[in-house]
């Protein structure tokens, strides 16, 4: 069974995700700031992080420069799942090392959960 980490601080968002995620069958574990989600990421080496940008503590994309940043960590697909959708904060992410960058706003949580299924088979090969 594939372990999600969910790093958000939306009480409802995160209601929402976890349900979606355990119906399709993954583990799913929550951070709900950059902080807990850099610890959880190195105690759980999660098999995808589902990571929102606008977070208490440490945000992001500190995140990402973190985990990208260390060896054990780095191969780890991050998917961005953000309210912000400017183009410059979509490149950025992509460009930090994320998997995908989702818009919120774009995208149903069902839809989210087929992003993160076909990340995850394109990585096992």
């Amino acid at each position: 069974m594939k372990k999600i980490l969910l790093i958000e601080d939306d009480p409802f968002l995160i209601d929402i995700y976890t349900l979606k995620l355990k119906e399709a069958g993954f583990l799913v574990e929550v951070a709900t700031d950059g902080k807990e989600g850099l610890r959880k990421t190195s105690e759980i080496i999660p098999d995808l992080v589902v990571l929102d940008i606008v977070l208490p503590q440490i945000d992001g994309w500190e995140f990402l420069k973190k985990i990208k940043a260390n060896e054990e960590l780095k191969k780890i697909p991050v998917v961005i799942l953000s309210n912000l959708g400017q183009k410059g904060e979509v490149e950025k992410g992509l460009k930090l090392g994320a998997a995908k960058y989702l818009i919120k706003a774009h995208y149903t949580p069902s839809q989210v959960i087929e992003e993160i299924k076909e990340i995850l088979e394109s990585s096992k090969q």
